[in-house]
């Protein structure tokens, strides 16, 4: 069923604008002629991706946070850049993050990160078969590789022990994919 848009836009204009974001703010008006003004961040689309080895270890990352002067337990991720399919960015976050390469990369879910006021839309690639190699991570990447059994992967995330909500959620996500790559490994 179609729904019709319950605002017109009247102006639109960036208040700032960075490589990473921007911030946006719209003037708009509804079907009764009130006005209101939205403020808006502008993100591209991003991809997280749950890494887990031949071993059957979920690699999560320990990283610093400036924002929130703060280390969490996240799993790799990053923009997708213009004109790259995002599969091909998974595969490379995926290198340049763990220094990983897998065997097998798929797409499992998406979801919008922030959609009361942002754009951000998260792409979940599950990653099999990932053998770790040396990570080629940029200047603002401060990362310590935490190996984990999937099951206490699983745990952490539903405990809030990952305190990255698109982490936490992209790694249940993938749980029944997850669950069946363990119990193959394990056979």
């Amino acid at each position: 069923m179609s729904r019709n848009r319950p605002y017109t836009t009247i102006t639109s204009r960036y208040l700032w604008q960075s490589h990473w974001y921007n911030v946006r703010q719209d003037q708009l008006q509804d079907d009764a002629g009130h006005q209101i003004t939205y403020t808006v961040i502008d993100k591209p689309d991003a991809v997280w991706i749950v890494p887990v080895t031949s071993g059957g270890d979920l690699v999560l990352i320990d990283q610093y946070r400036y924002a929130i002067d703060a280390w969490c337990l996240e799993i790799p991720s990053g923009n997708v850049e213009a004109a790259v399919e995002p599969a091909d960015m998974a595969a490379r976050e995926l290198r340049e993050e763990i220094g990983g390469v897998a065997t097998r990369l798929d797409l499992i879910a998406d979801f919008y990160t922030m959609n009361g006021i942002g754009t951000e839309r998260a792409l979940i690639f599950l990653a099999l078969g990932v053998e770790l190699g040396e990570p080629q991570r940029e200047i603002t990447e401060h990362i310590t590789l935490k190996p984990t059994p999937v099951i206490e992967a699983l745990d952490m995330a539903r405990t809030g022990q990952i305190k990255d909500g698109p982490s936490a959620l992209a790694i249940l996500l993938c749980e029944p994919a997850l669950r069946a790559y363990v119990a193959e490994l394990e056979s």
